[in-house]
This record gives structure tokens, sequence and C-alpha cells, in this order.
């Protein structure tokens, strides 16, 4: 039974991102030590390489199972099984290097290779997030909520790598000092479990709702308009995945002969810019809409994307990467705000859930395909991108812009709620 405290939105909140800030700290310091406590303990590449793929599909598969039952079974509930799954994950990680008890607890628990969100949790608290927050308040804390992650998650990784180069240092061997990492992952678990039990009812849809109309992964009144949105995100998706951060850093590296501290520098700047930005987006959602914010931030991104190719020096390709860094997460904030919101409430944990699982099965096959295009041409990953990308910002434009979410529709004066199709 989960604790049943006094509702407070602000209180609920606060908890909210707290628990978003623990789980992507730990999950940037993990992502950093990750492959190298699987080299150190004896894992050959191909089978790091497995143990990758199946912690992507089983962060899918976990997802995609909670998400579209939270909320009926109970979205706390449904945060600490998966703050439960995540702690057993680094348990395994701190106390074992069989590959089959490793290879299980990737699939079966929560890890993320990348550093950034996994498991169910981010579909949750997004719905839990537009319960506890007035309609007219939801981007600005979802920006926010962006901007803390995005942080979050950089300074774990940063506290990673140092952490296991200062216990290495001290004596530990590599694999111990790896393991100390985990043991912090399966502690900010723990901690995570502590967090969820401090909210209250109102991050819960109502009773009503929750014995409303027969769904079918977890939806009703809003499934083709969840589906038709999902297909969308998985193409910009699988876009972002020809030109993941490792492809880019490649690029430049062959393409300029610069040096891997210059990269990072890079990579460290765009990181800041692309987190600055989220604060951002809700000021310009408050003036466009959420659809117009979506479109007009993404698709100038986008087209720097496709010129990022014919930059002629270092300090060019910085200019144009540090430029679409400044733009291209500002439809991250307002993406789930508007998934939230023109869906029903009880909807809400599986529309954030189904969206999310489809933009990461999208991106799985992006990487391979990329590497192809590159060994043809350098450049063609982010010429192709941007026109996918593009097409992608035009295709949901067209098809979204007069589904408006409730707060929007009163403002304009069209009355009634957001259009569900």
């Amino acid at each position: 039974m989960m604790p049943t405290n006094t509702p407070s939105p602000a209180r609920d909140a606060t908890i909210l991102l707290a628990t978003r800030v623990v789980r992507l700290f730990v999950s940037g310091a993990v992502s950093i030590v990750l492959v190298l406590f699987l080299a150190a303990v004896g894992v050959e590449p191909s089978g790091i390489g497995l143990l990758l793929t199946l912690a992507l599909a089983g962060d899918a598969a976990v997802s995609l199972f909670l998400s579209t039952r939270a909320d009926r079974f109970g979205r706390r509930r449904t945060l600490a099984a998966g703050a439960v799954l995540l702690a057993a994950t680094g348990f395994v990680f701190a106390t074992s290097d069989r590959f089959l008890w490793l290879a299980i607890a990737a699939t079966g628990g929560v890890l993320s290779p990348t550093g950034k969100e996994s498991g169910p949790f981010l579909a949750i608290e997004q719905a839990a997030l537009a319960e506890c927050r007035p309609r007219r308040r939801r981007t600005h804390t979802f920006a926010w909520y962006q901007f803390a992650a995005s942080l979050a998650a950089a300074v774990g990784a940063l506290a990673g790598g140092l952490a296991g180069s200062a216990l290495q240092a001290m004596g530990w061997s590599a694999p111990a000092a790896y393991r100390a990492v985990f043991a912090l992952y399966a502690a900010g678990g723990l901690a995570i479990v502590a967090l969820v039990r401090q909210l209250s009812p109102a991050v819960e849809p109502s009773t009503e709702a929750v014995r409303g109309p027969a769904r079918s992964l977890g939806l009703h009144r809003s499934r083709r308009t969840v589906l038709t949105l999902g297909s969308l995100f998985a193409v910009d998706a699988f876009a972002g995945g020809l030109i993941v951060q490792s492809l880019v850093a490649y690029w430049l590296a062959r393409r300029f002969g610069v040096s891997e501290g210059a990269i990072g520098t890079l990579v460290f700047g765009m990181g800041v810019l692309s987190a600055c930005s989220a604060p951002a987006s809700a000021w310009v959602a408050a003036r466009l809409g959420l659809v117009r914010t979506m479109v007009f931030t993404h698709a100038p991104s986008n087209v720097l994307l496709g010129l990022l190719p014919f930059s002629t020096t270092f300090a060019w390709a910085s200019v144009v990467l540090l430029l679409r860094a400044s733009v291209s997460q500002m439809d991250v904030p307002t993406r789930q705000s508007y998934v939230v919101a023109v869906v029903e409430p009880d909807e809400r944990s599986a529309a954030a859930g189904l969206t999310g699982v489809a933009r990461t099965l999208g991106a799985t096959g992006g990487p391979a395909i990329g590497g192809l295009l590159m060994a043809g041409w350098l450049g063609a990953p982010f010429v192709a991108a941007g026109l996918v990308k593009l097409t992608y910002d035009a295709l949901l434009f067209l098809r979204f812009r007069h589904v408006r979410p409730p707060e929007e529709a009163v403002r304009t004066g069209c009355g009634a709620p957001a259009t569900r199709t």
C-alpha cells in the first residue's frame, strides 16, 4: 500500500522533479562505465553489443508493459515498481560478472546504455505532472523538467567518469571501481522508491475515469491520435538515429582531423545550449501554440543539419552545430506537453508511454543505416537526416495544426477541448 499524503500540487511537482534528477544522475554515471566494466570482466565485443541491444529492447518492453497499465494499477505503485527494477539492475551489476546474469538484469530491469531516459518513468511522470499543475503552467513545468534532467545527466556522466578514475588511482581494480558506480545506481533506485512514497493521490487519475470505457493498450477515445503521433515520432527518431553523437564525433575527426579534446569541448557546449533552450520553449509555446513551436523551432535546426556537411572548416561546423543545439531540443517539452494535453486524463500514462516506445523503436535502425550511408559519403547521414526530419515536421503540422489542447482552444476562442480523431 502506498501511504496517503495530503494533496499538494506544488509539492508533488517538486518530488517528481527530484525523482528525475536522481534517476538521470545515476543513469549518466553508469553510461560512462558500462562498456568499460563489461570489457574489464572479459566480455567480448560481440557480447557487449548483444547486451546493449538487449538492454534497449528490454527497456522498450518494460516501458510498454508498465506505462500502458499505470493509470489502472496506480501511477505511484508503477513508479515504485520501476524504481525497484532499477535498483535490482544496479545490484546485479555491482555483485556479478557472469554474462548470463548481467544479460537478464539488462533485459528485464532498467538500464540505459546512452545515459538518457529509460524505463516507464518518463511517461508516468508526464501524466502525473499534468494532473498536479494548472493547464497554463504545464508546458512551463515540462520545460524546466527537461532542463533539470539534461543537467543531471551531464553531471552524472562527469561524476561516473571521475569516480572510476579516482578509485583506480587509490588502488582499486578496474572492475571494483566500476562496481562502485553500479552500487550508486542501485542506491539511486532505492532513493526513488522513498521519494515516490511521498507523492499524494493527486497525481492519480480520477476513480471515475479509471472505471471508464474499455481500452486497448491503455487507450480508448484517443487511440487513433496517439497511434498517429507515435508513428510520426518514430520517423523523427529514426532520422535522429542516423546521426547519433558517436557518428557526429567520428565525422568531425575524419573531416577536419581535430582532437578528441576539441570534439569533447564542442559537445559540452552543445549540451549546455540544448539544456538552456528548454525553458525558452515554454515562452515560445505561450505565443505560438504547442504544434507551431514544435515545428517552427525544429525545422530550422533540420535545415542546419542538412547544411552541416558543406562546412569548410571546423570553426564553421562548430558554429552550425552550436546554432542547431540552441533550438533543436525546444520541441521536446512542447511535444511531451502536447501528448498529455490532447488525450483523456486516464490515458496520459499510456499515451506518453506508447509514443516514447515508438521513438525508441524508430531510432533502433538509425545508427546502422547511418554507418552505411557514411561509408559512401561522410556527409550523407546528415543530409538524409535533415530531409527526413523536415518531412516529419511537414506531416506533423499538416495533420495536427487544428488539434489544439484545451487551454489553447479556450485562449483562441475555439470553444471545445482538443479535437480527438
